[in-house]
Order: C-alpha cells, then structure tokens, then sequence
C-alpha cells in the first residue's frame, strides 16, 4: 500500500513544498490555501481515512519567511498509519481555516495554537485563551517572547455563559450559576468548570483550563535534551516512568538510535507497573467520588509496593527520572524479581477486594451504568485514546498497532467496553491492570542481559572509572557536559501507550544541544474537552463520577 504522504502527493502535487522521506509518516509540508481541502481529503479518503487528528502543534521558525508552521499530526485507525501535515505560515498572514467542524479535537488544538503562538483560526466558534488567562499579552511560545516574562493575574477575569436557546424546565427561566472547581475535591486537581443548573441539572458546562501550567514546551527548550526527563516526571504524575519512556524514545528516533535490549526490557517492566498504580489510582478515586471511601484503601496501598521498587531503582518514589535518552540510568539490584512478585500478590489482593465490593454492589451500579456515556465515533472525533477510548468499543493501542520495546514478543488482550459510559470506562481498566500483569509475568522471565545504555559517548556520559583514570574519558565527559548531545537538524513525532492512552512528543532539532521545539500531545487534554458533551444533561453528582472516570491529570493537561 501507498505511503499516506505520497497519496497526498499525488492528489495535491501543485501544493506540496516538500516531503521528508525518510519517515513513514512525513512530514509533508503543503501551501495554505488549500489546507482545509487537504485535511478533508486525508479525513474522507478511502484510501487514508485519517479519523484522528491526534494533535496541532505551532512552531516559530523566528528570522526565517514564512515564520511560523502549524503541523497537523492525523493517524487512520483502519491502516494504522500516520501522516504529520506541515502548513507553512507568514507573520503578515497569521489566519487558517478552522477545522473544528470536521474532528472535534481540534476545538481546543486550535485554540492552544492561537494561545501560544497567535495564529487565527477563522470560524472557530469559540476562539479564546486556553491555558493562559484572558488578560495575557503576547504569546508566551514565540521565540521572541522572553522566557521570564511572567504576566502575573491580579484581578479575577470571568466569561459568561450564553443561554440563547436554553429553557428553563419550570418556566421561570431561573437559572443557577456554580464554580465546579478549580480548589475542590471532587476535581481531583485544578480543574474548573463553570456550569449552569436547572434544578440539579446541568444545562451548560464551559471547562476551563490553565491553573497547573508551568511552561513545560518552553522549559524543555531552554535545557538540553537529557536534561528534560525530570520535566516530563510532571505531566502525568501518577505513572512518571512512562513519560520519561516516551521522550527518550522520541530523542532516539531522532538520533536513529535504539536502546539496548535489556533496557527495553526493563522499561516494559517499570512501565506496565507504573500503569498498573495509575490505574490504582484512577479506581480508588472514581468510588471514593460515590462514597465508597473503602475502596480508596483497597486501591493505593498496593502503590506502596511499587514505590518502594522504584525507591530501590533510584532514589526516588514518584518523580523517578529513571529513564535516560538510550536506556536507563542504573541497572536493576539484586532482589527487584522478588519485589516484582510481592507486587503482583498485592495488587491481585487489592482487585480482589474491589471486585468483591463494587461488583455487584447496587448503588455502584446504578452511578455508574449509562453515565457519561460516548459513541466510538464521537469518541474518535474528540481525539480519546487509551482505557478512555477502548471503553468506547474501539480496539487501539499503540503497543498492538506499533509494538515498540519488545511489546510484539507479549502475548497479551485489549480490554474493551460496549456503551463508552463511566462503568464501562471503570471495568476496562480492571481488566487492563490484568493484562499489564500478564505482560510482566512474561517480561521478567527471560531479561536479556548486557548493558542498559548504549555504548556511545555522545550519547551518555562515560563511566565515572573512565572520567577519573583517562585523558579520553575525562575529555568525553566534559565534551558532553558542556556541549550536550546534538541531534542532526530535523522533526520526529514519537509516540506510546501511556497509562492515559497516547502520550506523544513532537521534536523540532536545529542541530544544537537543545530542542529547538518540544511539542507534548496529552491524552488529558482530549478528554476534558469532551467533558461538556458527557456532562451536559445528567445531574451534577453525575457530573462529579463521569469526571472522576476519565482520569484527567492536571499536570498533564496544563504541562
């Protein structure tokens, strides 16, 4: 079968700039008049039939015509392949067509583009701050834009909620208007929603975002790039290991590496238990949000267990920093396969304490059945991914649709869900922490041995015997200190199944020592933009479990 980026060719010869061809997936860069008829095309194509667009990144290439870039990173679930579209744009002419009608995922993709860099989407409907607050000037992602400018909000800045359309069930047309968050428990993080009750019904919800944001993309450009793993500790904090997977990954496609066979390995293995406590973390919550405080007990202290392995890999218990671009930082110690096991034990105790409660427990049935339900279209269509997604009766993975660290080698089910509503999206993940399980039990059989980084000094630094008994070595090290590893010039998207589903990391090289562009794809963001649609028309208590349900973590969604 044709690759994605030539059947665009062919179809738009005329509007093509150029293509790189040493990747499946592009990127392909196109003229902008005809991007919108572009992206219908790779959506509505039989040959492509791109339903995902996964993310929009904006780029500021400053000093060079046309400045800017938007890139549109679209995935077909039907061929499993992937094309990044690259939309060169001029600083006279920051205007693209919205293409919010056609996947809903672009909603807030478009308007984070707009945030940050102050390209305008003409005929988005709602085209307005994201993550920065309404009284920002400027667009902090702009290279231009200097990176301690901090615009601090002195004075509360509030929207109101249209009602146009909206009749009151009582006639009286009184409606209620509350602040669900941004401090309370039931957000689970700095999560605000400003909703308008009928009654103690939701009418109309409008999320709002940004009270977590710390600057992760530009952060990560002003460090070289080993020095970003700490940074990704902070997205999702709840499964750390996994973000540092991601990146490195992403780096090492950049540099056409690959780590080596032990550590991938173990990587599978840290990875699956930190999805597992994720998970945890995720059920524990979700009953508690109904009452069943018990279930809290059950489901995190299971967590104690893997944090006492990765304290024994590291140092550390929830920001590990384990990962290096190239394998790991330290090998595993005697005694981590009977740690491993003692886990196991825990948490299937655990699952078995939870089923035994919730199960066939009435009140959590009737809370949880047909509550916040999404079709797998309109799932697709808001970019869900993950547990959130397979939910939904949609069989995507990436660790099945592109194994990577050995993920082909496992044998190992997906877990799926019929009616895409909150107990469906409860039980997939019971079943996923079974799977990952299953997944471990077969990695820590058979651990390849050799070292858990690559043996290159451009990469990592050189052993500390090396730096202290050799001119070379000690040369090396300071080389690598001092100048960092330097990518070649280029852009690779690289992505993974994270405990929330596709965590993707989009990097932009000029050849220095730091990213040039650090652009994360959170599989949050996604779902707490389709928290109106699951929301509106149910009962704020409601409301509270369908939220608790989609597992969205602040650190992740604001970066």
């Amino acid at each position: 079968m044709a690759r994605p980026i030539d059947i665009v060719r062919a179809k738009f010869a005329d509007e093509v700039l150029g293509v790189n061809e040493a990747r499946e997936e592009g990127p392909i860069v196109v003229k902008k008049d005809r991007i919108r008829e572009i992206l219908a095309f790779c959506r509505d194509s039989a040959d492509l039939s791109m339903d995902f667009l996964m993310d929009i990144a904006g780029v500021d290439y400053l000093g060079r015509d046309p400045r800017f870039e938007v890139v549109y990173n679209l995935y077909s679930l039907k061929f499993k392949h992937r094309i990044l579209i690259r939309v060169p744009v001029p600083e006279g002419d920051l205007s693209l067509p919205t293409v919010s009608d056609l996947w809903k995922s672009a909603d807030w993709g478009e308007r984070e583009c707009w945030d940050q860099y102050g390209v305008v989407f003409t005929g988005h409907p709602f085209l307005r701050r994201i993550l920065n607050h309404e009284d920002f000037v400027g667009h902090p992602l702009r290279k231009d834009y200097p990176v301690q400018g901090r615009q601090i909000l002195r004075e509360t800045v509030d929207y109101e909620i249209s009602r146009e359309g909206l009749a009151q069930s009582d006639g009286i047309g009184n409606f209620v208007e509350v602040n669900l968050g941004p401090a309370h428990t039931a957000t689970h993080g700095t999560l605000r929603s400003k909703v308008l009750l009928d009654g103690e019904i939701i009418v109309k919800l409008v999320p709002e975002i940004g009270y977590l944001h710390r600057g992760f993309e530009i952060m990560s450009e002003q460090v070289p790039y080993q020095h970003v793993i700490p940074y990704t500790d902070r997205l999702n904090y709840c499964s750390c290991a996994m973000n540092n997977t991601c990146y490195a990954m992403a780096v090492e496609k950049l540099l056409g590496i690959e780590a080596t066979p032990r550590a991938q390995r173990i990587r599978v293995l840290i990875d699956e238990i930190s999805r597992i406590i994720d998970h945890l973390v995720a059920l524990g919550v979700n009953a508690m949000d109904m009452g069943a405080f018990t279930n809290f007990w059950y489901a995190f202290w299971p967590r104690e267990l893997a944090y006492d392995i990765f304290t024994k890999l590291c140092g550390a218990r929830l920001t590990t920093a384990y990962t290096r671009i190239g394998g790991l930082s330290n090998d595993i110690y005697e005694g981590f396969e009977a740690d491993v096991a003692g886990f196991i034990k825990g948490v299937w105790a655990a699952m078995n304490d939870i089923m035994a409660l919730l199960k066939k427990n009435r009140i959590f049935n009737d809370r949880v059945r047909d509550v916040g339900a999404i079709g797998k279209d309109l799932a697709i269509s808001y970019g869900f991914t993950g547990p959130n997604l397979r939910a939904a009766g949609v069989e995507y993975d990436v660790r099945k649709a592109r194994p990577y660290n050995g993920y082909d080698q496992f044998d190992f089910d997906i877990p799926l869900g019929e009616k895409g509503d909150t107990w469906d999206r409860f039980f997939v993940r019971v079943e996923e922490i079974k799977q990952s399980i299953h997944i471990i039990e077969q990695a820590i059989k058979d651990i390849p041995g050799g070292p858990v980084i690559v043996d290159d000094i451009a990469v990592r630094l050189p052993d500390k015997q090396a730096v202290y008994g050799s001119i070379e070595g000690l040369m090396a090290h300071f080389k690598h200190i001092m100048h960092g590893m330097r990518p070649p010039a280029g852009e690779v998207y690289g992505w993974t199944e994270a405990a929330n589903g596709e965590l993707g990391f989009y990097i932009v090289s000029d050849g220095g020592p730091k990213p040039y562009r650090v652009k994360v794809r959170p599989p949050c963001f996604y779902y707490y933009a389709a928290f109106p649609y699951l929301a509106e028309g149910s009962f704020i208590a409601d409301a509270v479990v369908t939220l608790g349900s989609l597992n969205v973590i602040a650190g992740e969604l604001d970066r």
